[in-house]
C-alpha cells in the first residue's frame, strides 16, 4: 500500500507530521490542529468489496487508508481494532435500526453507553501500543475535558493503561448525575477527575492553553484525548461507512445511492468525521448540524455568523458548548487549505469573539451543511412522541437530531439520524414526558451504589497544571479539595467507627 498520510498544522506553525506524532501531541504547537495532507479515496468497487464484512475489519480497511505499516503494522492494527470494538455489548458495535420511516444509528452500546466510546476504546490502544514502542519514553499525561461524555468514554479507554495518568476536567454542576458518576466511580490510580467552578467552555480553554504553555507540555508528557486529537476524528469516520453499507445493502453501491446524516453536534467532530468520509468518496447526500439552544453552528451554516455567546444550560448537556473545537478543520478546508488565511481568521475570533462570512464562503458552507435548531420544549416532544408512537426511547441528544430532519422534511429511508447516547443516562430530562420509565441498564443502575472521589479546582490555569504535576510525579500527598463522597451505609459504619473511639477515650479519662 501507499506509505502512510501525513499532516499540518491548520496554522501552518507544523507540516508532515506522521500518525505516531499527531496521536501523542494533540495539538499542534503553533494552537492549531491537525489536518491530514492528502485524502484518500475509497472507489465504489472498493466499497461493494467491503460490504461484507464486519464492523471491526471494515474500520481496519477504512484506518489503513490512513496507517500504513510504516506507522502501525497490519496484524497490530487489527489487534487494536478488535479489542476496541471486543469492549462493546453487541458483535455489530453500532447496529443500524429502522424507526418512524428513517434510520437511527445506535451510537451508545459501548463500556460508557456513548458515541464516543468507539473513538476512545480505539485511542487508548494506539496510546498503548506507541508507548510501548518508545513514544515519550513510556510516559503520558493525558487532559482532557468534558461536556458529559467525552470524560467516561476517555476514562474507560486509559483505566489501567501502563504509563497513563489521565485527568479529566469536567465544569462542576454542569454534567448529568449519571454522567458524573460514570467518571468518579472508577478505582483505577491512574485516573483523576476534577470538577471545575465553570462552564465546559472554560475547561476547554484550560486544556489548550496547557498545550500551549511548552515547557508544562514538554515536562508532563501531555497528550489530548479531546476531539482535537485527529484519531478521535479518523475513528468517527469509520462508522459512517459501516451505517452506509447497511442502509443500501438491499441496492448497489455502485448505483450511486446517497446517505443522508443527521448529527446532534457541539464541538464538531461527529460531524466532522463524515464530511471526512464524502470527501473520501462516501456517497453522502446531506450532513445536518443538529444543535440545542447553543446554536454557535446553526447561526453559522444559515446567517455565515460564528459569534460566540454565553452558554445555555440545557437538557443537553453534552451540546452545552459556545465554541466548537473541531470547527477549525473545517474552516481550514472552507479557506481553501491556506493555513495562512486560517490563522488570520482564528486570532481575530480569538480577540472579537466573532467571525462572520458572506458571499461565495457562505454559499460553499451552505452546500457543505445543513443545520437545525431543536430547543428545549422540540426536544421533550419528538422523545414523548417517538416513544408513544414506535415504543422508541431516545436521549435528549439524539432527539436534536431526530427533531432537525423533521424541521428540514427529510424523514426518509436513507436519513440516518446519529443516537449519540443511551437514554437511561438522562432520566430527568425523559422523565418529564415520559411517566414510566424503562428499567436501566445495570451498569449504569449500580452507579449509585458505588464511592465516587473526585478533586475540586477553580478556573485557574495554575492550579489545574499544579494538580496534573502532582499527578504525574506523585511529588507529595494530593491535598487538594478531594472528597471521597460515601454512601449512607459508609457514613454509618464511620459514625459507628467514631463513636466507638469517643466511648474508649471516655473509658480512658475515668481510669486516670
Amino acid at each position: 500500500m501507499p506509505s502512510s498520510v501525513t499532516y499540518s498544522s491548520t496554522r501552518g506553525g507544523e507540516t508532515n507530521l506522521d500518525f505516531r506524532s499527531v496521536v501523542m501531541q494533540g495539538l499542534a504547537s503553533d494552537r492549531g490542529l491537525f489536518v491530514p495532507d492528502t485524502m484518500p479515496q475509497v472507489s465504489l468497487d472498493e466499497l461493494q468489496a467491503w460490504r461484507s464484512l464486519g464492523f471491526d475489519e471494515l474500520a481496519v480497511q477504512v484506518i489503513r487508508k490512513f496507517v500504513g505499516d510504516d506507522q502501525v503494522p497490519l496484524p497490530t492494527l487489527r489487534d487494536i481494532v478488535r479489542r476496541s470494538c471486543a469492549a462493546f455489548r453487541t458483535k455489530e458495535v453500532t447496529p443500524l435500526v429502522s424507526v418512524g420511516g428513517h434510520q437511527v444509528l445506535e451510537l451508545f452500546h459501548g463500556p460508557t453507553f456513548a458515541f464516543k466510546d468507539v473513538a476512545l476504546q480505539m485511542l487508548g490502544n494506539f496510546f498503548e501500543y506507541f508507548l510501548a514502542t518508545g513514544s515519550n519514553g513510556g510516559r503520558l499525561a493525558v487532559l482532557g475535558a468534558t461536556s458529559g461524555d467525552t470524560g467516561s468514554a476517555a476514562i474507560a479507554g486509559l483505566r489501567g493503561k501502563k504509563g497513563i495518568d489521565c485527568i479529566i476536567l469536567f465544569p462542576n454542576g454542569r454534567v448529568s448525575a449519571i454522567q458524573e458518576r460514570q467518571m468518579t466511580t472508577i478505582p483505577d490510580a491512574n485516573i483523576h477527575c476534577v470538577a471545575i467552578d465553570g462552564t465546559f467552555d472554560d475547561c476547554q480553554d484550560l486544556v489548550k492553553a496547557s498545550f500551549d504553555t511548552p515547557v508544562f507540555r514538554n515536562k508532563v508528557h501531555l497528550g489530548a484525548v479531546n476531539s482535537i486529537n485527529w484519531c478521535r476524528v479518523l475513528a468517527q469516520t469509520t462508522y459512517y461507512f459501516w451505517s452506509y453499507l447497511r442502509v443500501t445493502d438491499n441496492g448497489d453501491a455502485a448505483s450511486n445511492d446517497k446517505v443522508s446524516f443527521s448529527v446532534p453536534t457541539g464541538n464538531f467532530g461527529d460531524v466532522l468525521a463524515g464530511y471526512y468520509a464524502k470527501q473520501m468518496g462516501l456517497p453522502v447526500n446531506k450532513l445536518i448540524v443538529a444543535t440545542n439552544e447553543n446554536d454557535i453552528l446553526h447561526r453559522f451554516f444559515t446567517k455565515g455568523e460564528y459569534h460566540r455567546y454565553d452558554i445555555a444550560h440545557t437538557i443537553s448537556p453534552s451540546m452545552d458548548i459556545c465554541v466548537s473545537s473541531n470547527f477549525e478543520r473545517y474552516l481550514y478546508a472552507l479557506a481553501g487549505n491556506d493555513a495562512s488565511r486560517l490563522a488570520e481568521w482564528m486570532i481575530d475570533f480569538e480577540r472579537t469573539k466573532r467571525l462572520t462570512i458572506a458571499g461565495d464562503l457562505l454559499e460553499q458552507a451552505q452546500s457543505d451543511f445543513v443545520s437545525a435548531r431543536a430547543d428545549t420544549d422540540a426536544t421533550l416532544a419528538v422523545i414523548k412522541d417517538y416513544y408513544e408512537t414506535y415504543d422508541y426511547l431516545l436521549c435528549p441528544h439524539s432527539a436534536v437530531g431526530v427533531s432537525a430532519i423533521h424541521q428540514l422534511n427529510m424523514v426518509q429511508a436513507n436519513v440516518v439520524c446519529l443516537a449519540t447516547a443511551h437514554e437511561a443516562k438522562f432520566p430527568a430530562a425523559t422523565s418529564r414526558v415520559v411517566v414510566d420509565l424503562p428499567e436501566p441498564p445495570r451498569e449504569l443502575a449500580v452507579l449509585s451504589e458505588l464511592r465516587t472521589r473526585r478533586s475540586e479546582l477553580p478556573n485557574d490555569l495554575k492550579a489545574v497544571q499544579d494538580f496534573v504535576e502532582d499527578c504525574v510525579f506523585k511529588k507529595k500527598k494530593r491535598r487538594r479539595l478531594a472528597k471521597f463522597v460515601k454512601e449512607p451505609t459508609c457514613l454509618m459504619v464511620i459514625g459507628a467507627v467514631a463513636v466507638a473511639i469517643l466511648v474508649q477515650q471516655a473509658i480512658v479519662r475515668r481510669k486516670y
